[in-house]
């Protein structure tokens, strides 16, 4: 568990995220799902690529433009969903999303995520910091609407 009284810990963690972003990649792999996320208010541009069987998640990779933050979280984010099933990856999304929300959240799941638990203090960062996050939680959902 990550200490969140130490700010310069928090912040060295983002900037390792930054600086050498996990699962950075362009997939070229036809069983691959993806999906294009962007904002307008922002430089965020990225692809979101997942290989899921039986409702698993076997890889999780990304690539694009991104800020600090977006590139950041979306590293963390790919690490964390990486070998989950569908219910325990949309689970760990949500209580990030309950986090930036500043709502009751499972820390126990978050891992280095719960380094952006400050974001909310920073309203214009919050879909920087969701932008992957949500292209991950469209993909899943997406898989699961196509097995019923």
């Amino acid at each position: 568990m990550y200490t969140l009284n130490n700010p310069a810990i928090m912040r060295q963690i983002i900037m390792d995220h930054y600086e050498k972003p996990r699962n950075k990649r362009t997939v070229d792999d036809p069983r691959y799902i993806k999906i294009h996320m962007n904002s307008e208010s922002c430089i965020d541009d990225i692809f979101v690529f997942m290989l899921v069987e039986d409702n698993t998640v076997i890889d999780c990779a990304w690539d694009g433009i991104g800020c600090t933050i977006s590139t950041a979280s979306t590293s963390v984010m790919s690490e964390l969903l990486i070998g989950k099933s569908f219910k325990d990856a949309l689970y760990i999304i949500r209580q990030y999303e309950l986090m930036l929300d500043e709502q009751t959240f499972d820390k126990d799941v978050l891992d280095e995520a719960i380094v952006f638990i400050n974001t909310s203090k920073q309203p214009s960062r919050l879909k920087c910091a969701l932008i992957g996050w949500h292209g991950a939680e469209s993909l899943i959902k997406q898989q699961g609407d196509n097995k019923k």
